[in-house]
């Protein structure tokens, strides 16, 4: 799928509703917290810490961000674009050590 197929998937999913940047920090946060809970392993975690779980969580993350991006105006193929060249410049620098 494209980043556009996955855009208008999301949008088709929860409509037209746009979130604030308040409403997606949150959001994002559950998303990020339910993943550190596989890394905490706590006892009474661990019945729900599988392979189909923690992917499902990381599709969360990728697949929400489109829309988020988009809810806030921006495009989300150039905020790849951006991530990309930010990456390619920390893991160069990092690297040298």
């Amino acid at each position: 799928m494209t980043i556009e197929e996955l855009l208008k998937l999301g949008q088709k999913i929860w409509g037209k509703e746009k979130l604030s940047l308040g409403e997606i920090i949150v959001r994002m946060g559950k998303v990020f917290g339910d993943i550190c809970r596989f890394e905490r392993n706590a006892i009474k975690d661990r019945d729900k810490h599988t392979d189909k779980e923690l992917k499902k969580e990381m599709g969360n993350i990728i697949f929400s961000t489109i829309k988020w991006c988009k809810d806030l105006g921006y495009d989300p193929e150039d905020c790849i674009k951006e991530a990309i060249k930010c990456q390619k410049k920390g893991a160069k620098e990092l690297l040298k050590l």
